[in-house]
């Protein structure tokens, strides 16, 4: 029987050339960013348990974990740096010490890897003996007594040869202040990818154990965004463009693909996503157990949150993502 069915979606489906053809987005390795946990010390790898297939990696392995990627074709970074306790203070005066090993990594990489894009983490929690990213003062986190902190820990950065910062913290005003304090310096070509909606998440659990940044008492709700809002992430990001940012951030990114959509729509700007540490164990978990096929699932919702809108996806599948793709096993 023949039926009068003139359009036929299907025939732009019909062979993985074709797919190919048509297909609406592709998301290639160049378009990763790849997060790397740091610890301090000599020949050190230690495991993260609730993070399968990642590791905190001392300054010397540093080296061969970028050189790998840059074989796969990642070439952007972002560096967290796990600190021991003694060395957390109230103001986090470690994060721009002279000895600070996360900025000898820094110095390190920029001189053996000019062309590499290293983005920084800029937010006091990973320093603060509160574990909060903000100065803790009678259980408040203080916004104005944070941001000349933020400009210390941005400043030594930016001097360490980081190409990008990434204020993490969700203080208010930080992107004017950070941009400013940049340019004053000299620093005109160092950029400011700005957390711009990050979210108070469950999600952020294995990160925690990365780094043992958890807050001391309290949580994060009065600086990070409440899960239930849209519209203030469009101003966030509004504001962070009028305030200098180059890149604006939505994190996490698996549950808030529509406020990907929404930022994307609203500003000018790159967008990035940050497929975080919650997202991967998930599915990682998961795959361990044989409930689901954890590449497919992988590909699925790295698919997803750049098709939602963002330009630039940061995740911890880079290295499983781009090998896939560079074995032609990634539709493209």
């Amino acid at each position: 029987m023949n039926y009068n069915i003139p359009h036929r979606p299907r025939r732009n489906r019909i062979s993985a050339a074709v797919r190919n053809l048509v297909r609406e987005n592709t998301l290639p390795p160049s378009r990763l960013v790849y997060p790397i946990f740091m610890e301090d010390g000599k020949q050190k790898r230690t495991p993260i348990h609730s993070m399968p297939g990642i590791d905190r990696v001392s300054a010397d392995i540093l080296p061969a974990e970028v050189e790998a990627a840059l074989a796969l074709g990642i070439q952007s970074f972002m560096l967290f740096p796990a600190v021991p306790e003694q060395l957390k203070d109230k103001t986090a005066t470690y994060s721009y010490a002279a000895d600070n090993f996360y900025l000898s990594a820094i110095k390190d990489l920029k001189s053996r890897f000019p062309e590499i894009c290293l983005i920084s983490d800029v937010a006091m929690d990973p320093y603060n003996s509160d574990g909060h990213d903000g100065y803790v003062e009678d259980g408040n986190i203080i916004n104005d007594k944070t941001l000349p902190i933020l400009v210390q820990m941005a400043l030594a950065q930016a001097d360490a040869g980081i190409d990008m910062l990434g204020p993490s913290d969700m203080m208010d005003g930080r992107v004017g202040v950070l941009r400013s304090a940049l340019d004053e310096s000299g620093y005109t070509q160092t950029g400011i990818m700005a957390y711009t909606a990050k979210y108070a998440s469950a999600f952020y659990g294995p990160f925690r154990d990365a780094l043992d940044s958890a807050p001391k008492s309290g949580d994060k709700k009065t600086y990070q965004m409440d899960y239930a809002n849209k519209r203030e992430a469009i101003r966030e990001a509004l504001l962070d463009q009028e305030e200098g940012a180059d890149i604006i951030m939505v994190k996490p990114a698996l549950s808030y693909l529509d406020v990907i959509a929404a930022v994307r729509e609203h500003s000018i700007l790159p967008v990035a996503a940050y497929n975080v540490s919650g997202e991967y164990a998930m599915i990682k978990a998961a795959a361990q157990n044989g409930w689901i096929d954890g590449t497919k699932a992988m590909l699925e919702v790295l698919g997803s949150i750049h098709r939602a809108g963002a330009d630039i996806v940061i995740t911890y599948f880079a290295k499983e993502y781009a090998t896939l793709y560079r074995e032609g096993k990634v539709e493209v």
